[in-house]
């Protein structure tokens, strides 16, 4: 047996368990949910259910609080992506420069990332509702510093302010790995010939950095859309469902009004905005990476 083939077998033996997980907790669970989507299922045996075909369909797009939520999750991803974006982007051009600190920093910058989502919702919940009402008190501004999660404009900014702090260290480290592969040669040459801050930035990183657009990119707009634990533990969709996105929607669907089936043709729809949108922008980014 040659070098090649024995190379391959590791390779797949290697492989084989992330494949058996993958096609037993992913591939499997997402056709039956297809199946179940066409059909009248209760949520428990599938054996009684019966084919409805479109129906379930049909009754999503009648849902109004579906195609509400819907809105208020592309306001919401659109909105993260350029907040995520621009101060992921802005802390790694601060870490990346010659501050003495910049180590210590990253750190601090990176660490909201690495705590849940349940337990960011929790604390930012104490510190929007209880010790925003002292500080208004204090302070004398009640008008800035009030009870955010009670108030439907302002429940909707504090889940962008929690996603932001804590999806922004993650992109940061995208934006870091880019910036310190641009060769230290092409920044000396525009440093001679008179470049300023600005221009070296506009001129020769932003287009080097492409590539980290792209993907920095695609996560934060998959993860704002699928974005759930921390609109759950912050504001649970209040208040009167001003804050309820599309993945909560599909879950008090399916577990407060038992109509699983719906919920799960919910879920279907769901996936294929996130492909189609998701498609669309690695497609255009990766276009724009070209022109760049």
């Amino acid at each position: 047996m040659n070098k090649n083939i024995k190379s391959k077998i590791a390779n797949c033996l290697f492989v084989l368990p992330s494949l058996f997980v993958f096609i037993n907790v992913v591939l499997i669970p997402f056709i039956i949910g297809i199946i179940y989507s066409f059909t009248n299922w209760d949520g428990f045996a599938f054996k009684g259910s019966s084919f409805v075909g479109l129906n379930n369909y049909i009754e999503v797009f009648k849902d109004e609080k579906f195609i509400s939520s819907f809105w208020l999750t592309a306001k919401y991803t659109v909105v993260m992506v350029i907040c995520v974006n621009i101060v992921g982007l802005s802390l790694a051009l601060l870490v990346t420069s010659k501050l003495k600190s910049k180590n210590i920093l990253r750190t601090v910058y990176f660490l909201p990332n690495l705590i849940g989502g349940l337990i960011l919702g929790f604390i930012w919940k104490f510190i929007f509702t209880k010790l925003f009402e002292q500080l208004g008190e204090m302070l004398n501004k009640a008008d800035i510093f009030f009870n955010w999660i009670d108030h439907p404009t302002m429940a909707f900014w504090a889940l962008v302010i929690v996603g932001t702090w804590q999806m922004a260290g993650y992109v940061m480290v995208i934006y870091i790995a880019s910036i310190e592969s641009i060769s230290d040669e092409v920044m000396e040459a525009a440093e001679i010939d008179g470049a300023t801050s600005w221009q070296k930035f506009k001129s020769i990183t932003l287009p080097l950095i492409g590539p980290a657009f792209t993907v920095s990119l695609f996560i934060t707009l998959s993860n704002s859309f699928k974005q759930y634990d921390t609109n759950l533990s912050l504001t649970n969709g209040g208040p009167y469902g001003s804050t309820e996105l599309i993945t909560m929607n599909i879950f008090t669907t399916a577990f407060n009004y038992n109509k699983y089936a719906i919920a799960q043709a919910k879920s279907i729809i769901f996936f294929l905005i996130i492909t189609v949108i998701t498609l669309m922008q690695v497609y255009t980014t990766k276009k724009r990476e070209v022109e760049m």
